[in-house]
């Protein structure tokens, strides 16, 4: 998972709340692209305010943020090795962030800057590992994109290479299927062994395709059943690249639900390592000792609060309140904080963490 971790984000969050705030959030690379494409799709985005700014803010205060957006696309850095930018501006303060993570184009006129829109715009990489299996090899494959590439194993591959390991019998050829069936186990073990580096090294949704026996014998003796998103039944032995692409399609077309099963999958794991905190007040003290590895938590979940006696501690707002302690949104908070300090944050549908308290937090670990 890419990491948004930006010292400035500080900053930008900490500026004064003042009308017309205006945020855009778009790929930026000018290494890999000519600059008048770049000034195209820029212009483009200062039109869209522009036309936003005349509909909502008409008058003095849309005509000066104008000014100091066209100034400061002018003035953008063509030389940065980064993927994107974020520009943040109103009458009274302007940022222009330069980022390492790819987005979508975003843009937005209101009346403050959220972080959550920068979140929002990452754009997801549909990454995840494929297990072919027969009963004479397997393959595993890191699909990408449009791409596939194979993961080579110190494993053997081959069914064949445990034949060896089955003692003969002779005099009873009934113990022939005997033998079979314990070859394919000790073949299906060591592949299954083999899985704790590569999804150690690729912590994606895993899929396994093969018939439905062998898939059947695999679910039964595999020890990451939590990582295995799909068993998809079929042949695909003598199936080629462009081959396994299509066979994948409907089972990666509704992305969304296979990547929250697979964070809450995360979550389980943490939990089960000790390292994971659940709900607000126990989200918020960990990160702010700055423990925050990854924070998962629902789009719309909204947390108004109050400051309690020391720094690592809040608590959900009571009336009467002081405006000295009260936070608006203790999650942009929490977002912010592990942001800041190298975490990551992904967002979920509501109720997918119903039974974490609507927000978790994997800690370093």
């Amino acid at each position: 998972m890419k990491k948004v971790a930006i010292p400035e984000l500080r900053e930008v969050m900490d500026a004064v709340h003042y009308r017309p705030a205006i945020s855009i959030i778009m790929p930026f690379e000018p290494k890999m692209n000519i600059k008048a494409e770049l000034a195209h799709s820029l212009k483009t985005a200062t039109d869209r305010v522009a036309q936003e700014l005349q509909d909502k803010y008409p008058g003095e205060s849309g005509m000066l943020v104008m000014q100091k957006l066209r100034k400061l696309v002018a003035n953008l850095n063509y030389n940065t090795h980064k993927k994107s930018i974020a520009i943040y501006l109103s009458p009274v303060f302007e940022k222009v962030l330069y980022l390492d993570i790819s987005v979508v184009e975003k843009i937005i006129v209101d009346e403050s800057f959220e972080i959550r829109d920068l979140v929002y715009s990452k754009k997801q990489l549909r990454n995840y590992l494929v297990l072919l299996l027969s009963g004479k090899e397997s393959r595993i494959f890191l699909g990408n994109g449009d791409n596939f590439v194979r993961i080579m194993s110190n494993t053997p591959e081959s069914v064949y290479a445990y034949v060896n390991q089955v003692p003969e019998r002779t005099g009873n050829f009934t113990d022939m299927s005997e033998r079979k069936e314990i070859v394919t186990e000790k073949f299906l073990r060591h592949i299954d062994h083999s899985l704790d580096g590569i999804l150690n090294a690729y912590p994606l949704p895993l899929f396994v395709c093969g018939v439905k026996k062998i898939n059947g014998h695999f679910k039964k003796i595999t020890k990451h059943a939590g990582s295995v998103v799909e068993y998809i039944h079929g042949n695909f032995e003598e199936a080629s690249i462009p081959e396994l692409k299509k066979a994948m399609e409907p089972h990666i077309a509704d992305w969304k639900k296979i990547k929250q099963k697979d964070l809450v999958r995360v979550l389980n794991e943490a939990a089960d390592k000790k390292k994971l905190a659940t709900g607000m007040r126990d989200v918020w003290r960990e990160a702010s000792k700055n423990m925050g590895r990854l924070l998962v938590v629902e789009k719309d979940f909204m947390y108004a609060s109050e400051h309690g006696g020391t720094p690592e501690d809040t608590g959900a707002i009571t009336e009467p309140y002081s405006r000295f302690s009260y936070i608006r949104d203790a999650v942009d908070d929490v977002i912010e904080k592990v942001l800041e300090h190298g975490g990551d944050v992904e967002f979920t549908e509501k109720d997918v963490l119903k039974e974490f308290g609507h927000i978790a937090l994997v800690l370093f670990y």
